[in-house]
């Protein structure tokens, strides 16, 4: 048990501006401490500094002792004092986690920050040489599900990012826009603690490729590589654009995502399961949640549009469903009705689409929302156009 003494300074420490929220992650009340940094942190970030002992050494702030020259050297320091030395230089487009992040996006920044120091040096080097990276990846085969090595290649210059299904392949297999890209982890839907989504357009189709890599630095690389070339992009595209601005633009994590049942447009056929992901304004649904393409497509508005969503089915809905939890969303096409397995799953999905739908829509949204209002089924989705069925 630590002395009375050292254990009440420290929990006035704790109290000071910036010891309140965990160095690393910004999780609420942490109750470690690196006693060789001077930083409070949580308990899973406690986890990973322990990994690096030759930087990092940490103890309970409740359980273990504390001598007096440690309590005095995290007096001295602590969390915003170490933030101007380990988070001097971050670049704009670099990812930093939060509580709510996967392991290996914590892991990384937690060893960019006080193993490699890459933020205390003016000009940080770039996870890419020369405005190019490129290396194996794992991605899982469209049809068949198995993951195989695919060479891929990150052009700063010509804002892409290609794949090739063979090591000297001239042509590559798929050439994406940057500027398309959603890049998100998703180490359990692909059942690899490194596994990462990326989401883009194709002909105005949402298309979906999960890869990953073995080693954790390496993805989160290609991670932050992706968000360097969209922030390089989107200060050619909008040079009025302050930095802050185009870091919002940048790759995002979904609101939401998770099986419901739906039915189709005539409300009367069964109800079916499948897997459903919000992405701001866009929800798609997949019957399986590794499918490349959504089957389904809709464009969520804002309240000021005419757009609803209320818990509960409407009087009177004759489809077949196993799911009692309901939820309808009225558009000014149709209405859309979802049953969720859980009371929970019912409030979680509530919540996401009532934030999204009190958000006042930008121009460019509002006029994707007059090209199209709507799109749901047809094997294939497109943003700009209806296309008819379920």
């Amino acid at each position: 048990i630590m002395p009375g003494e050292n254990m009440k300074t420290l929990k006035e420490i704790l109290q000071k501006p910036g010891n309140k929220n965990c160095a690393d992650c910004g999780a609420p009340d942490p109750d470690w401490g690196s006693y060789t940094l001077g930083v409070f942190i949580c308990l899973k970030c406690s986890g990973i500094h322990r990994n690096i002992p030759e930087v990092s050494k940490v103890k309970s702030v409740q359980m273990d002792d504390w001598d007096d020259t440690q309590v005095q050297f995290m007096d001295q320091n602590g969390n915003a004092t170490a933030r101007q030395t380990y988070e001097a230089h971050i670049p704009n487009y670099y990812y930093r986690p939060t509580y709510e992040d996967c392991q290996v996006l914590k892991e990384q920044w937690i060893r960019d920050k006080y193993e490699r120091k890459l933020f205390s040096i003016a000009e940080p080097p770039l996870p890419f040489i020369d405005g190019l990276k490129e290396g194996m990846l794992w991605k899982r085969g469209r049809d068949n599900g198995q993951f195989l090595a695919r060479r891929f290649v990150l052009s700063e210059r010509d804002g892409t990012l290609s794949y090739f299904t063979k090591l000297d392949a001239k042509e590559p297999k798929a050439v994406i826009k940057v500027d398309t890209i959603n890049a998100a982890f998703q180490p359990s839907k692909i059942g690899n603690p490194n596994g990462l989504q990326l989401t883009y357009l194709k002909d105005f189709i949402t298309r979906n490729i999960f890869i990953f890599h073995e080693n954790g630095k390496e993805i989160v690389n290609w991670f932050n590589a992706i968000r360097a070339t969209q922030f390089h992009y989107l200060q050619v595209a909008f040079p009025g654009k302050s930095n802050a601005e185009l870091k919002t633009k940048l790759t995002r994590s979904f609101l939401k995502e998770g099986y419901m049942e739906k039915t189709g447009p005539r409300q009367t056929e069964g109800f079916k399961k499948r897997w459903f992901t919000l992405d701001h304004r866009r929800l798609m649904y997949f019957k399986d949640p590794l499918d490349a393409f959504a089957k389904g497509e809709v464009f969520l508005g804002s309240k000021d549009q005419g757009y609803r969503v209320n818990r509960g089915l409407p009087s009177g809905t004759q489809g077949n469903f196993t799911w009692k939890h309901g939820i309808t969303i009225k558009t000014p096409i149709r209405n859309f009705l979802f049953t969720c397995e859980t009371e929970r799953e019912q409030q979680e999905w509530f919540d996401a689409f009532s934030n999204v739908l009190q958000q006042p829509m930008t121009p460019q949204e509002f006029t994707i929302s007059l090209q199209c209002v709507c799109v749901w089924g047809g094997g294939k989705t497109n943003l700009l156009r209806r296309i008819p069925g379920k």
